[in-house]
């Protein structure tokens, strides 16, 4: 192999681009950086060792075998740490790999700086030339094109010396409201290239304040509610940080307000908070006279239901008319650009203010409420009992069992099955559910960067058998084992595209596909693989379970291997539609 001619920087005593720009994402405040690499890596790699050796302080590379768990990783430690990430990948390639994550990502407002190679500039002449057949084959005319809809902000660094500014310009832009993430492309030659010295400090510059609502806004929304007889908070997002939770737990309750947590992606209310109503909108829409849209892009769905035309609606969240989204026709009464926490806090300080919560019409709806809140809960109890007693496993019966068997403390990821009617969450921070952006393949990647910004957690991920061979869980096992980071993966294997089947029988329920095979076409995932062998293949524990009778010991078992024995376990259930 021949050497280039050209003197690297490492030969000549100073820093080179890549070694500044390690330096400026560690004092930016990353961590971690998950890279799957290829020969662009080539200066980040001289640039790693030449910095070990000085004693730099760089983030910790992570090897990820494959891009997609890299973002979904990215994704899960920042829902837990709330920190931004970062992620490096092989050019055009490797940026085509994660965009299925990473549209997962931009649609959750998750800040991460993707960073890739792109094919070397020049044929020759300088150190980084291009010096391999890919070299040619991999370079575009628009590279970040091809994901420019799942950012906010796209760059190539064209210099060396522009390293620490790319990434100081890259996190401003990602962690302003709404929050996303950033590209960042980077040719050898500059990653190569060396920097002249300099005694300039290297500070972070401040990232904007998230948006407080406008003082206005609140009191007209107070008047709103105040002479509302029928409230109803629709929510998907909320949940993001306790301080959320904590201020729609106490308005709510304070004011008689109930919340529907539609397609959750976090503990939005406790399960057993008083005002907590479930998941479906529909029941509670036909008599609502105000709905409060918080964080939330599809409340319901007007194809099928809702509210009156009476009814006032009012949006709330650092991106009140979810403006990137091409078509979103709900009706909007009201739009405030808040920060979650900061609104509601503000909303209860004002209502408090007006002595609302005194009000005779709080205290006649909280009497509506209360029976309402039990009847729910009991028909979720008879749906229980009609499931456990069925002789295959049913999906209401695995998320009891789970839920039974785990603490208030442990984190539960959910693509798409895990509910919690059945399987309690009481604590802000334990439930992440999968985006709104449906990007099959997060959930086992997401909890193992889970795992990593809570190593004491007992972290679960929860899983169907479509979504989990999305997730290449061989690249997952191999992480999970390489990485020290020890997850329990439930598998809800019903052998079916479940979305697909539910999706043509929605539009069609007593159409040909229904009639032919219950809507299985397109949908059948058989022959189901013996998913509980993969891992081993990684050291971990795993087991099929068929019998209602052996779950609940099933997922002990598989617990405590994963606590004691800080293996990565998985459970392949076989359940029934």
């Amino acid at each position: 192999m021949n050497e280039s001619p050209f003197p690297s920087a490492t030969m000549q005593g100073i820093e080179s681009g890549a070694e500044l720009l390690l330096r400026s994402l560690k004092a930016h405040g990353i961590d971690y950086m998950f890279v799957n690499p290829g020969t662009d890596f080539a200066p980040l790699i001289e640039g790693m060792a030449a910095g070990k050796r000085k004693g730099s302080d760089f983030p910790k590379p992570l090897v990820i075998p494959h891009e997609n768990c890299a973002v979904s990783m990215a994704h899960g430690y920042y829902m837990v740490a709330g920190k931004p990430q970062a992620v490096m990948v092989h050019t055009n390639v490797g940026t085509a790999n994660t965009l299925n994550c990473m549209a997962d990502a931009y649609r959750d407002n998750v800040p991460i700086l993707l960073m890739a190679g792109r094919t070397p500039v020049t044929e020759q002449g300088v150190l980084g030339s291009r010096n391999s057949p890919v070299h040619w084959g991999q370079e575009m005319f628009d590279q970040a094109g091809m994901l420019r809809e799942f950012v906010k902000w796209d760059y190539e660094m064209k210099l060396p010396t522009q390293a620490e500014e790319v990434v100081s310009r890259s996190l401003e832009v990602m962690m302003s409201a709404p929050r996303g993430s950033a590209y960042l492309t980077l040719p050898r030659e500059a990653l190569g290239a060396g920097v002249p010295a300099s005694n300039r400090p290297m500070v972070p510059r401040s990232h904007p304040t998230m948006p407080y609502p406008h003082p206005d806004a609140i009191k007209t929304l107070a008047d709103i509610i105040a002479a509302s007889q029928n409230p109803l908070i629709i929510t998907s997002a909320s949940g993001r940080t306790a301080a959320a939770v904590d201020a729609l737990s106490r308005l709510t309750e304070r004011f008689a307000i109930p919340v529907v947590s539609f397609n959750a992606r976090y503990v939005c209310l406790p399960s057993s908070h008083p005002m907590n109503m479930g998941s479906v909108p529909k029941p509670f829409l036909a008599d609502a006279d105000l709905i409060i849209v918080l964080d939330s892009d599809a409340p319901w769905f007007p194809s099928q239901e809702s509210p009156s035309a009476t009814c006032k609606v009012v949006h709330i969240g650092d991106d009140p008319a979810f403006a990137r989204y091409p078509m979103r026709g709900f009706p909007c009464d009201l739009s405030i650009t808040a920060e979650t926490t900061a609104a509601l806090t503000v909303l209860d300080q004002v209502l408090s203010e007006k002595g609302f919560d005194k009000d005779s019409a709080v205290a006649a709806r909280r009497g509506r409420l209360e029976p309402r809140w039990k009847a729910m809960r009991a028909q979720w109890q008879a749906t229980l009992d009609k499931a456990a007693a069925q002789p295959s496993i049913k999906l209401e019966y695995l998320n009891h069992c789970l839920g039974e068997a785990v603490d208030d403390d442990a984190l539960i990821v959910s693509e798409y099955w895990v509910r919690t009617e059945f399987c309690k969450r009481e604590k802000a921070g334990t439930f992440y559910g999968a985006g709104p952006a449906g990007g099959l393949g997060w959930g086992v990647g997401a909890a193992l960067g889970a795992k990593l910004a809570a190593p004491d957690k007992l972290v679960i991920c929860g899983v169907g058998d479509g979504a989990y061979m999305f997730a290449n869980p061989t690249a997952c096992h191999w992480t999970a084992q390489a990485h020290k980071l020890p997850i329990l993966t439930v598998i809800n294997n019903n052998s079916v595209y479940n979305a697909v089947r539910r999706s043509t029988l929605a539009m069609y329920a007593t159409g040909e596909a229904q009639a032919e095979n219950d809507g299985h076409t397109l949908a059948d995932l058989h022959p189901s693989p013996d998913f509980e062998k993969l891992v081993e293949a990684s050291g971990g524990y795993g087991e099929r379970v068929e019998n209602p009778a052996d779950l609940p010991a099933a997922i002990a078992r598989a617990i405590k291997v994963v606590r004691e024995e800080k293996r990565q376990a998985v459970l392949n259930v076989i359940t029934t539609l």
